[in-house]
């Protein structure tokens, strides 16, 4: 009889076992795809007068900024510094955005890591290490 059970046992181990692996693989299979996205985001923002426009990579790091020849006529270096600064700002928001979108989407529903992407808030991120510590909330 106990055989039987320790077969049974094993069984619904390896069953479990699969299914885990299976969620690993699909979770690594996302990683990877998740890295060339992230390795060709790429976000331009142009300024209000549309004489600026800024490229900006997935870590935040600029990669293209272009001028249009008008911004020469005013010959204001300061606010075409301005103009400059603000812009690179806009296109950094919005990649850092982008990127934190793309991350999210490739977590499992549900996970802390997913939550701290969307919220910033720290206690989601360890809210499970807490968990599984037993210092939880609901921990007994």
């Amino acid at each position: 009889m106990s055989e039987r059970a320790d077969r049974d046992a094993n069984r619904e181990l390896r069953a479990r076992f699969d299914d885990v692996y299976g969620q690993y693989e699909q979770l690594r299979s996302n990683l990877d795809d998740l890295r060339t996205r992230l390795a060709e985001l790429r976000v331009t923002r142009r300024s209000a007068d549309g004489q600026v426009s800024a490229t900006v990579g997935a870590r935040g790091e600029v990669v293209a900024v272009e001028l249009d020849p008008a911004v020469y006529r005013d010959r204001d270096a300061e606010a075409l510094s301005r103009k400059i600064t603000e812009t690179v700002r806009a296109a950094t928001a919005a990649a850092t955005e982008a990127t934190r979108e793309l991350v999210a989407a490739s977590m499992p529903t549900g996970s802390g890591s997913a939550e701290f992407l969307r919220t910033g808030d720290y206690g989601a991120l360890l809210g499970r290490a807490d968990a599984v510590l037993g210092r939880g909330e609901g921990a007994a």
